[in-house]
């Protein structure tokens, strides 16, 4: 190579720009984490739902971003922040929605806290142990919404999609029952209480049973709701009565209902919602027939009343028509003696009969047939109803050795005449027994019992020396002549032997006087034959 050639200067590049112009891999992965970033806010955006403030006392359990609103189980949000109220009295929830959950804005939705819960009704939440708490909600069916809601402490009872039917119970106390009470129909559960309040008047309170589907549709126009709480014992004239729903209801308290029997086919349609009944103390108050009107009748007694106490039956052979109002004392004037009045209400519908032809009338008065039934014995008595108890009832039966009596049939109120029970007149005859038993001379007797039993001692010490003397002397010879005794009996029996001399001589003996009786009978017959013989002789025998 020559030197004109390396001095030859290089010719300048020609730059040429591309057309298809890639930029680096590099850049792909920040693309597609701001293109996925923005895909999730969009679908956080459309997902998300209407927000809602919850308030509660307190936020135990609750946790921002954690904790989730459930709707049968089925998560329908989630608390979004906590924080407390300016009066710090609770604390505000802040709960975010999800976008299918818009209904439960309603204005009468409700929501709680489900944590574990021992109560009336039993224990529940004992899946958020492991879970953590929750917030669960009961839909609400207003078309007005809302975006702040009051949260319920506890959770309710009876939930919007139960089905079934809801009644008020009128009671003048609500007794043992809670929230969550059972409701018991023929000792099956069918519902509980869901709510209590106060009447306005403050003389009552108003309770709201749920009866589940299907039983509701025995609770009937004319059905009867009463206190199943506790034990129902009741201790009267009629004994003891004992009577309980199951173990729940001994300890928490519960409400029973049924239908009375009318002994006709049950045409009764079943109750409406929200229908009005009253609550009876028991189940008998609440199965009472209705007694239409009543009688008051005033007895006078001359005995104590003790046993006998305001709401005693008052009885009719075994038939309960009536009860004791009020007992009392008074002091008769013209008398010079104190009586104990009573007053009685009786029902007489209880005994009357039911005629099948209501247009016809009895043609006497009911103080006709009063004074006619005195006539006749009817009277009132106090009887003993309880040994145990020493509790007393009014009986009313015939006596028909009593005399008649003259009442009053127009003086209010009726008063009915008396006859003592039996046990007074035992009483009476004790009584007449113990004063004469009184006049007799103990003392007396007991003096002489005392010498006769002083004299009876005598005798038995003399008795018991001549026994001793007895013992000392007569003893050997007795025992001497026994000896005696035995041996003669010894003699006997050897003389009495079979074998023994004496017995074959008198066997010989018997021997001749049997031959000779033999004999003499022989010659009783040929005299009877030949009486001439005795004076003539035999006859000798031709040869």
């Amino acid at each position: 190579m020559t030197n004109t050639e390396e001095r030859k200067p290089l010719p300048s590049p020609r730059v040429a720009r591309r057309r298809d112009w890639m930029p680096s891999l590099v850049w792909f992965i920040p693309i597609i984490a701001a293109l996925v970033g923005i895909t999730l806010v969009a679908h956080i955006l459309m997902q998300r739902g209407p927000e809602i403030v919850l308030t509660f006392k307190t936020a135990e359990g609750l946790e921002a971003g954690k904790t989730a609103v459930k709707y049968k189980d089925v998560q329908i949000g989630i608390v979004d922040g906590l924080r407390l109220s300016r009066d710090r009295s609770h604390v505000r929830v802040s709960v975010q929605l999800n976008k299918d959950a818009e209904a439960f804005t309603a204005k009468d939705t409700r929501y709680w806290v489900v944590r574990p819960r021992l109560d009336t009704s039993g224990i529940s939440g004992l899946g958020t142990l492991l879970s953590g708490a929750y917030i669960g909600v009961d839909a609400g069916t207003d078309e007005a919404t809302a975006e702040e809601f009051a949260g319920l402490e506890v959770p309710p009872i009876v939930t919007r999609d139960a089905s079934g039917r809801q009644f008020l119970l009128r009671a003048n106390d609500i007794g043992s029952l809670d929230v969550g009470s059972p409701v018991y129909y023929r000792r099956v559960k069918v519902g509980q209480v869901a709510a209590y309040e106060l009447d306005k008047d403050g003389k009552g309170v108003t309770l709201r049973v749920f009866v589940n589907a299907p039983y509701e549709k025995f609770v009937e126009a004319n059905t009867r709701f009463w206190h199943a709480s506790g034990l129902d014992m009741q201790v009267n004239a009629s004994g003891l009565t004992l009577r309980t729903q199951s173990l729940a209801t001994i300890l928490l308290g519960g409400i029973a209902f049924g239908t009375p029997d009318l002994g006709t086919p049950s045409a009764s349609p079943a109750a409406l919602e929200n229908t009005a009944f009253a609550l009876a103390e028991d189940e008998a108050a609440a199965m009472k027939q209705k007694d239409g009107s009543s009688e008051t009748m005033l007895l006078f007694f001359n005995q104590s009343l003790r046993g006998l106490s305001p709401g005693a039956p008052v009885d009719f052979r075994g038939v309960v028509i009536g009860e004791v109002k009020s007992i009392g004392v008074e002091f008769d004037r013209d008398e010079r003696e104190f009586r104990m009045p009573v007053l009685i209400q009786i029902y007489p519908d209880r005994l009357r009969r039911q005629s099948t032809d209501e247009s016809k009338e009895s043609r006497y008065t009911q103080k006709q047939r009063l004074q006619f039934l005195i006539n006749k014995g009817l009277r009132a008595q106090l009887r003993p109803g309880n040994l145990l108890t020493g509790q007393v009832y009014v009986a009313l039966d015939f006596f028909p050795k009593l005399p008649p009596v003259k009442v009053e049939l127009n003086k209010q109120p009726f008063e009915l005449p008396t006859v003592p029970n039996s046990l007074d007149e035992l009483q009476a005859q004790i009584k007449d027994i113990a004063t004469k038993l009184n006049k007799v001379p103990f003392d007396e007797i007991g003096k002489d019992l005392r010498t006769a039993l002083a004299t009876l001692n005598k005798t038995l010490i003399s008795a018991e020396e001549l026994t001793r003397t007895l013992n000392n002397d007569v003893s050997p010879e007795i025992t001497a002549a026994m000896k005696d005794a035995r041996k003669t009996i010894n003699s006997a029996e050897q003389t009495l032997s079979q074998d023994s001399p004496l017995q074959q001589d008198m066997r010989e003996a018997m021997r001749e006087i049997t031959r000779a009786a033999g004999s003499v009978r022989v010659l009783t017959d040929y005299l009877e034959r030949h009486p001439e013989s005795l004076l003539r002789g035999k006859p000798e025998e031709k040869k």
